[in-house]
């Protein structure tokens, strides 16, 4: 498949999710350890996170799944500029992902692939215990 095919069906994703009402939402990570500090080895220091965000993203709510579907484009950004080896572990990796000040775990990921190319990612979000 050509790179212009390749560019134009995850493009293609990006204006469909923003016309669809495609918002921002926050991916939560570790925070990376800080090496030398005595606290952090002895594990006294308190986690931290760092926020990413993707966007833009859809809900797809059914009687007791929320769904959220990713561009390709915003995940495989966060991929590349965090090192990691592809998105599957990002999702793994990741603490949840948090929508208006909620956080939610990812319980699964999948991608949506045209010809090969990943053009969105489906998250399947648990919300949190009441």
């Amino acid at each position: 498949m050509s790179e212009f095919l390749r560019e134009g069906t995850v493009r293609l994703a990006d204006v469909l999710l923003n016309t669809a009402g495609g918002r921002d939402v926050i991916l939560r990570l570790p925070g990376l350890a800080a090496s030398g500090d005595d606290a952090e080895q002895l594990g006294l220091a308190t986690p931290g996170f760092q926020d990413m965000v993707l966007g833009p993203v859809v809900f797809h709510r059914a009687a007791s799944t929320t769904k959220l579907l990713v561009a390709a484009s915003a995940v495989l950004a966060q991929v590349k500029t965090l090192s990691y080896d592809s998105a599957e572990v990002l999702f793994r990796t990741a603490v949840g992902v948090v929508i208006d000040g909620v956080l939610y775990e990812i319980a699964e990921s999948h991608a949506a692939q045209a010809n090969g190319v990943p053009y969105c990612y489906w998250l399947t979000l648990q919300a949190p215990a009441q």
